[in-house]
């Protein structure tokens, strides 16, 4: 993972140090150290759904309120659209980019909250001390009450969490990596061109993760080494 993150902070002239700083921000806010085994419990050995907050969100809501016991680990802006249909994740990945009254809302709910550490959200740090359950992550080194299970954007790194806690099955919705920014990515897109490209990285991350074991990953949207299903095909994958 070191060569990846260091090819991350030369394509996008993010800084090394900057990171380190924000993850010990986030290491001094957390009040204690969440038992990683109770996450590990949650997904070793289980399907679990991972939702994106691309554009074919809104249609991929239907499969998710109807497979209600499958484990659900939702990225960032995803979040809104659970709540909002009354979908409580059982895991949130988040940067904090999202709408806070809903990350909020998911941790109170019970979600348990992955918050990721970068040299651009230090000053978003602070919502951490409202989230009930957190586990705060880097790109860097782990230490302290930070952890590293890998990823870049907020959706990879959900897929990077599971794969981590080696879930039997891997199933993507909501994870496009098109040319379209869905409603519900992220609060404002300033500058598209870089969220873009960032969904790529994600996208090649994902590739380079499927080359090691592509072993119970799957997706509605094409992504090399994911088997691609249709939805009239999920039942079977889940059941076998």
């Amino acid at each position: 993972w070191e060569k990846r993150y260091t090819e991350i902070l030369q394509e996008f002239s993010f800084s090394r140090k900057k990171d380190t700083e924000s993850a010990r921000v986030l290491n001094s806010i957390l009040k204690r150290k969440f038992p990683i085994k109770k996450l590990e419990k949650k997904i070793r050995n289980q399907t679990v759904f991972v939702v994106g907050a691309g554009s074919s969100l809104v249609s991929s809501i239907p499969i998710l309120k109807k497979y209600k016991n499958i484990i659900k680990i939702v990225a960032d802006g995803a979040t809104r659209a659970l709540i909002e249909n009354k979908i409580i994740p059982d895991v949130v990945v988040t940067d904090l980019d999202g709408d806070p009254e809903f990350l909020t809302k998911a941790s109170k709910g019970g979600s348990i909250m992955i918050v990721h550490s970068h040299g651009d959200n230090i000053e978003k740090l602070h919502l951490t001390s409202e989230f009930r359950s957190c586990i705060g992550t880097t790109e860097g080194q782990a230490f302290g009450k930070i952890h590293n299970f890998g990823g870049f954007t907020d959706g990879d790194r959900c897929v990077f969490l599971a794969r981590y806690f080696m879930a039997k099955k891997i199933i993507l919705f909501g994870m496009d990596f098109g040319s379209r920014i869905g409603q519900y990515s992220k609060i404002r897109v300033y500058d598209r061109r870089t969220k873009l490209r960032k969904l790529q990285t994600g996208k090649r991350l994902l590739e380079w993760l499927a080359s090691k074991d592509s072993a119970g990953l799957y997706s509605t949207k094409p992504i090399k080494g994911f088997t691609r299903i249709r939805v009239s095909s999920l039942e079977k994958i889940i059941s076998s």
